[in-house]
């Protein structure tokens, strides 16, 4: 029998490791093989995502008004 110490990681977090090591290989290649711009376009990519999401997002729930029948313990 094996310990847990000497058991290989299981192949999901293996696969998700090796595609985000791919991911991480196009974004540099994108950028002509520099990695400080790569870095700086995903930085501008996220930045529009979460502007996108804020706007999606009511100005209801940002300000914290509750709608609903049901009141949730709050603490």
């Amino acid at each position: 029998m094996t310990s847990a110490a000497q058991k290989p990681p299981p192949l999901k977090l293996q696969s998700n490791a090796e595609a985000l090591d791919a991911a991480a290989d196009q974004a540099i290649a994108a950028c002509g093989g520099d990695a400080r711009e790569a870095v700086k376009a995903l930085l501008i990519a996220t930045e529009f995502l979460e502007r996108e999401m804020e706007e999606r997002v009511s100005r209801g729930y940002v300000r914290g008004v509750k709608h609903g029948r049901f009141n949730t313990y709050s603490g």
